[in-house]
């Protein structure tokens, strides 16, 4: 069983992939073990003050106008904003009679950086190796919808989610935090996707958590140029906990991102702090530099075709309702200055129903804009 401390924060984009993936190939240590060490001092900044966690990992707070973000060729004269000018005005609750989980804290109350600096995690030679094999596996459900499901193999890969595909600047939704069990080889995630254009002009940004079996997987973002740190709190790769308990306590955390009216930046908001953004300059007029047309959250999941699949948020089906199966609510969606709830339905999809499932209500509906969603797996 996969421990709680692996549960983290993930955030990447359709262009960071491109970037650091672009090889398609995976390290190894024995092979490629100077490439490694050039790669880990390019990546590890200067750290001005450091910290470890309890779980071992160790934080630094580097100059904010020397991060990572700023190796990217489009960034090399970037201004950086460390708030957005625009706020759109989220709604409080769905709905005043709902269930809701209780939301996890960042608990790290011994992290306080100097001003004019941020916080992020030291990347180690075990996280390089292993992003990048999370890497080589990408995320098939971006395939699937960039090439509107044409000509895509899912072998492997498998599916549960919600779709709201109208003109949007941004959505808020929460997600319930499970800890699936997996192999070495798999991952089992939950996450929210905006994205804009099809095909060669398809554009994402992606945030949620995942379980993986490969010890420690830092998110895409922390690897690769182009996401802007503004935090001083929160590090991407945070590692989350507590987590739901079957028929027990339920914990969420919640996730915004959306587009600011003023400079077009994609801001991501965590814990209703400004951890940071996509800065405009990385995207085209098709893709998402005028906004998005489609908004997707639930679960995906990896295998190797040779083991039977993970199981998908807590491993059971939506059926089960509030407290047993994973859940995720107060979807809103940003098509103006003002978030609301959707202007129209969304629309369930599962790649694998026998094994994963996505559903607006389990035995009974207890929030407005909820999905219940997952599976116990088992797929070959």
């Amino acid at each position: 069983m996969i421990s709680p401390k692996k549960l983290i924060l993930l955030t990447f984009s359709a262009l960071g992939l491109i970037i650091v993936a672009k090889s398609d190939r995976t390290l190894s240590l024995e092979k490629d073990e100077k490439e490694l060490v050039r790669s880990l001092t390019s990546i590890n900044k200067l750290a001005i003050k450091s910290f470890q966690t309890e779980h071992g990992d160790i934080l630094d707070c580097i100059d904010i106008n020397k991060q990572l973000a700023f190796d990217h060729p489009l960034l090399k004269n970037h201004t950086i904003q460390l708030m957005p000018t625009t706020i759109p005005k989220w709604n409080i609750s769905n709905n005043k009679n709902s269930k809701n989980g209780d939301s996890v804290p960042f608990r790290q109350d011994d992290i306080s950086c100097p001003s004019g600096t941020v916080v992020v995690k030291r990347i180690t030679q075990e996280d390089l190796i292993q992003s990048q094999r999370l890497k080589s596996m990408g995320s098939k459900y971006s395939r699937h919808i960039s090439s509107e499901g044409k000509n895509i193999e899912l072998t492997g890969f498998h599916f549960a989610v919600a779709e709201y595909r109208h003109q949007v600047f941004g959505a808020k939704v929460n997600f319930s935090i499970w800890e699936p069990e997996v192999s070495p080889t798999q991952f089992s995630s939950a996450s929210m996707l905006i994205a804009q254009g099809s095909k060669e002009q398809f554009q994402s940004v992606r945030a949620g958590w995942i379980a993986d079996g490969f010890i420690k997987t830092g998110c895409y973002n922390i690897l690769c140029p182009g996401f802007v740190q503004v935090s001083a709190r929160i590090p991407l790769g945070i590692l989350f906990g507590p987590v739901s308990v079957y028929d027990g306590p339920q914990y969420e955390v919640g996730i915004r991102i959306y587009k600011d009216g003023s400079t077009g930046d994609w801001w991501l908001v965590v814990y209703d702090e400004n951890v940071g953004y996509w800065p405009n300059s990385l995207f085209t007029k098709a893709g998402l530099g005028h906004g998005a047309s489609l908004v997707a959250y639930g679960g995906e999941v990896y295998s190797p075709v040779n083991e039977k699949s993970p199981s998908m948020g807590s491993g059971h089906f939506p059926s089960e309702g509030y407290s047993k199966a994973a859940y995720v609510n107060n979807f809103e969606v940003v098509e103006g200055s003002v978030a609301s709830k959707p202007l129209f339905p969304v629309t369930l999809f599962s790649s694998t129903p026998n094994c994963y499932k996505a559903s607006l209500t389990g035995k009974k509906k207890v929030w407005y804009n909820a999905i219940f969603f997952g599976g116990p797996g088992k797929c070959v």
